[in-house]
């Protein structure tokens, strides 16, 4: 197992884990995927057979602030990463992505949406077996809200939650890792999973949850305050693109869309390569602009009165 990742911690810890009681050799690499060259250098030295690619900036509110980073990695790195898995004549490929890559509304999902489309055209291209996760959020994951609101409680509240209504899909670390495993065993690629994650569930339900399983009382022991939506953030998430063709696989819970490669932008390629060429004086608007050409179920929050509306 190859580790490779940019930030120098994570992978000491990670393979800190994985190297306990393990008789795999495990090989940690910090590389960052927007160096290609680099990743060419690493790609020559391994015989890689399986590439799993979960290497993304991910926070909404960051990457509304950031749109030129969110691109440059997110975008960039990702089509870095399945050129030269390409090359290498490497034939499994996942992606990991994210429910907010459908009907966008920030940078971070629309970037993740724009690497789908890189993942399922090389597919399709190259008929290599090369398929897309789509995620909701996953319970107790690094960064994740339930880590959050616990860390609030801790240091005695309050507990901020941006809107009374908001609503997420959560899905469990176990089933987070079955559905790429799933997506790698089932995938002919070229295909989307999802994971039928049931009902979203309001933030506000799971905060009140976490205080009585603390022990504590709300109001009296602890305080829940609400902040505004945050830049590029929804009330709620989906997790189907319309027109896509869904069906159950044979394992009940995970979905597959088999024909993602019809929505692929036809100027995938030329937008991407657009946008790299001038990443370095790009305008935070210019990205935008890039991206609502290559999604137009893009729309920034500011352009969507619905969200604004039931913001108010």
């Amino acid at each position: 197992i190859i580790l490779l990742g940019h930030g120098e911690n994570s992978i000491f810890e990670i393979n800190g884990q994985l190297s306990r009681n393990n008789e795999t050799k495990i090989e940690a690499v910090i590389a960052d995927v927007k160096d290609k060259q680099r990743l060419r250098k690493i790609f020559s030295q391994y015989k890689i057979d399986i590439i799993f690619h979960a290497a993304a900036h991910k926070h909404v509110p960051l990457m509304e602030a950031h749109p030129v980073e969110a691109a440059s990695n997110n975008i960039i790195g990702t089509r870095n990463m399945v050129e030269v898995a390409v090359e290498n004549s490497i034939e499994h490929f996942i992606m990991v992505s994210t429910d907010k890559a459908v009907n966008p509304t920030s940078v971070m999902g629309a970037s993740k949406r724009t690497s789908e489309m890189l993942v399922i055209d090389a597919a399709k291209r190259y008929n290599k077996q090369y398929s897309v996760v789509r995620f909701g959020n996953v319970l107790d994951s690094r960064g994740s809200v339930v880590r959050v609101l616990k860390d609030q409680i801790s240091s005695g509240g309050p507990l901020t939650i941006t809107h009374p209504d908001i609503k997420r899909f959560f899905m469990t670390i176990p089933e987070a890792v079955q559905l790429v495993l799933q997506a790698f065993s089932l995938g002919s690629g070229g295909e989307i999973f999802v994971l039928d994650m049931g009902e979203p569930i309001k933030i506000i339900d799971l905060a009140k949850d976490l205080i009585k399983l603390s022990g504590l009382e709300i109001d009296k022991d602890i305080e829940i305050r609400f902040t505004g939506l945050r830049p590029g953030e929804k009330l709620f998430e989906e997790l189907f693109i319309n027109g896509e063709n869904y069906k159950r696989t044979i394992h009940e819970k995970i979905f597959i869309a088999e024909n993602a490669s019809q929505f692929i932008s036809p100027v995938l390629h030329e937008i991407v390569s657009e946008m790299e060429a001038r990443l370095s004086e790009c305008e935070d608007y210019e990205i935008r602009d890039y991206l609502m050409t290559l999604i137009p179920a893009y729309k920034p929050i500011s352009l969507r009165t619905d969200y604004q509306a039931s913001s108010k």
